[in-house]
Order: C-alpha cells, then structure tokens, then sequence
C-alpha cells in the first residue's frame, strides 16, 4: 500500500467514518447541519400558499352568494335558449348539452376544493380564536378568584375594626359602669359616716 493509497484511506476514514471504510460504501460527503440547503430547483410552478388561501377564500365568498346563483342560472338559460332557438348552423351544444354539463362539472370540481380550503383556513383561524377567548377567559377567572380572596380578607379585617356604633355601645356600657360605682361609693361613703 503506498503513502497516496494510505492517505486516501486516512481522508475516507475522517470524511465517513470508519464503520463505512470498513462496510465498503462508498464516499459520500458529509452534510453540515449548520448551513442551510441550497435549494433545489423543480419543475412545477411555485406559489404563496397564503395567497393562494386569500384568492380561495373571495371564491368561496363568491361562490355562495345570491349573485353568483343568480349569474348561474341566467347563463345556464341564455346557454339552452341559444342552443335551441339559434339556426342550427350556430349551435354549438346540441340538445344533450354535454358542453354546458362539462362546464358546469368543471366548474364544480374546482368550486369544492376551495371551498373546502376556505372553510379549512376558517376552522384555523376559529381555534385560534377560541384558544385566545380561553386563555382569556382564565386570566379572568383566576382574577377574579383572586378579587374575591381579597375582599373576604377585607371582610374578615373589617370585622376586626372597631365601628363608630360598637365604640358607642363600649363607651355607654363604660359610663353605666362608671355610674354604678360612683352610686356604690356614695352608698359606701353614707354608710361609713
């Protein structure tokens, strides 16, 4: 084994490792997870999904409003009245009007998907709402529970405080005290003499 043979084996070695030296797979370089991919390039075309939901979304608005029925329906019948009072020569879907049905089923099998995509990006957009509307209504309950804590405690020191009528009440009891053992002295002070 020359020194080029074994240099060669010592880079396979470091680039894969050692377990595919010894498998015999053959040289793969490494990809580093530190820099992003260069983007590979396709054949279809690219788009906005957002966008693309937006524009969806008008259709389906479209789609089921009075407007567009009443649009359908007037060129569903402008399509048959032609095709059955034009001279034949300008007919162009005679009477099984399978034209008008494939246009019409055309525009079903697109109308379904996005009405479909639209009424999907609204569901997201009511559970956002909704998980908003809960989270809110949390911080407001646990405000609450924590509002009323605090008034018991208020309750519970305001029972403690002395009111203007249980102060007057002390100080009546106080003076008819006072009254009783001015009028026992007195008693006391008649008899002693």
């Amino acid at each position: 084994m020359g020194a080029e043979e074994r240099e060669s084996g010592r880079e396979r070695t470091r680039l894969n490792g050692a377990s595919a030296l010894r498998r015999g797979t053959p040289e793969r370089p490494r990809v580093r997870l530190d820099q992003p991919r260069t983007p590979r390039r396709t054949f279809l075309p690219e788009y906005d999904p957002e966008e693309f939901g937006r524009l969806s979304e008008k259709i389906a608005r479209f789609l089921g409003t009075g407007r567009f029925i009443v649009w359908m329906t007037v060129i569903v019948i402008a399509w048959i009245s032609w095709n059955f009072a034009a001279p034949t020569s300008l007919r162009f879907d005679e009477y099984p009007f399978i034209f008008l049905t494939l246009a019409l089923s055309l525009q079903a099998s697109y109308a379904a998907p996005l009405i479909l995509l639209a009424q999907n990006r609204q569901d997201d957009r009511d559970r956002v709402t909704h998980e908003q509307d809960r989270k809110q209504n949390e911080r407001s309950i646990a405000d609450t529970e924590y509002l009323t804590r605090e008034i018991a405690a208020l309750r519970l020191g305001l029972g403690e405080v002395a009111t203007r009528d249980w102060i007057r009440s002390e100080l009546e009891d106080m003076l008819r005290d006072l009254e009783l053992r001015q009028m026992v002295e007195a008693e006391s002070d008649e008899r002693d003499r």
